[in-house]
Order: C-alpha cells, then structure tokens, then sequence
C-alpha cells in the first residue's frame, strides 16, 4: 500500500535544502517529506488513509 492520501493523492515528496558555504549555496541535501496520515474507519470494517488537511475538512463536513 503506497503512503498517500485516499481523498487528495498527497504522497511523499523530496525536498532539497541549500547550505550556505562561505557566502555560496550548495543544494547539496535531499531529504523525502511525508504527508502527516491518519487512518479514518468509513465503516466498521473499512479503514483509509487520509492526510490531517482532509481529515479536518471531513470533521467540518460531518458536523454541519
């Protein structure tokens, strides 16, 4: 199961960081972001992976 969101498609991403060095960048850095996921039961026995942006826009909806 890929690490993305159910709703949205949010998936990992890579970010580069640039260091300055004696008054020069050097984008030497990658490093992989993560979306910040939680499981969410749709029913007793079903369970999806939705990211925290989807999951508040999901309590709103259900509320009013």
């Amino acid at each position: 199961m890929a690490k993305q969101c159910s709703i949205c498609g949010k998936k990992t991403k890579v970010a580069g960081k640039r260091v300055k060095l004696r008054g020069k960048y050097n984008p030497t850095t990658k490093r992989r972001q993560k979306p910040n996921l939680h499981w969410v039961k749709i029913s007793p026995k079903k369970r999806i992976l939705v990211c925290a942006k989807c999951l508040k826009a999901l309590s709103k909806r259900s509320v009013g």
